[in-house]
């Protein structure tokens, strides 16, 4: 992991806070702590962080709010997010990843265990395996570049979205399990969660549009890529 990486935690309750900071910064991350939806908003305007720790529970505005900021703004829709939030109710789950966060962390939690999944997140996002360029059909999706375009026309995805379609792409016609999606995209299992798959899958086709059709579920097992014959 590259030293030094920025980390932004919007925070307002200075305990939850303070934990995440030293967390954080015992492992070479240098942190910035907003206590508000403003602070955060001002400090996003000022330099884009490498990584945002996001409550939801602030003081001035709900932090989903934040989240769709993030996934508007061009030069912030790269930004790998993580949710840490009271709110675990499955219903607060699936919205925040339907608005686009990486991961999703529930209070109470464990410092060192929200720095792993840090850690996870942000070698997803930074792995490179050399430049690439995936052509399927009327899909073209460029790894070195974070690009993917349709019929020609960028189509903007979170990281997340856009490691998913790189994993169908790289094997068109094979089956992915829900299990080997979230293995593979994510980094690691999310016990019981295999709705967060369907969910980024909604999203994503939603988002290419008339190429959405590629995306083909197989019931009871999960989704491929479809035949260019079919």
């Amino acid at each position: 992991m590259k030293a030094g990486l920025r980390v932004l935690i919007v925070e307002d309750e200075p305990d939850v806070a303070e934990l995440e900071r030293l967390a954080f910064e015992r492992e070479g991350f240098r942190v910035e702590v907003a206590d508000s939806a403003a602070r955060a908003l001002e400090r996003l305007r000022y330099a884009v962080p490498d990584l945002v720790i996001l409550d939801l529970m602030l003081p001035d505005l709900d932090g989903l709010e934040i989240l769709k900021y993030l996934r508007f703004r061009e030069e912030l829709s790269g930004v790998p997010v993580i949710v840490v939030s009271a709110r675990g109710e499955e219903v607060d789950r699936v919205l925040g990843f339907e608005l686009g966060a990486d991961d999703y962390v529930v209070k109470p939690f464990s410092p060192r265990e929200l720095v792993l999944r840090a850690k996870a997140v942000l070698k997803r996002v930074r792995r490179q395996e050399g430049p690439r360029v995936l052509t399927y059909g009327p899909l073209v999706l460029y790894e070195d570049q974070f690009r993917v375009e349709v019929e020609g026309q960028e189509v903007k995805l979170t990281p997340t979205e856009f490691r998913l379609l790189a994993t169908l792409l790289s094997a068109p016609g094979k089956v992915f399990s829900r299990e080997v999606l979230l293995d593979r995209v994510w980094g690691y299992q999310y016990e019981g969660y295999a709705r967060t798959v369907d969910t980024h899958i909604k999203r994503l086709r939603k988002k290419l549009g008339s190429a959405g059709k590629w995306i083909e579920t197989v019931w009871g097992v999960g989704y491929r890529i479809r035949s260019l014959h079919a």
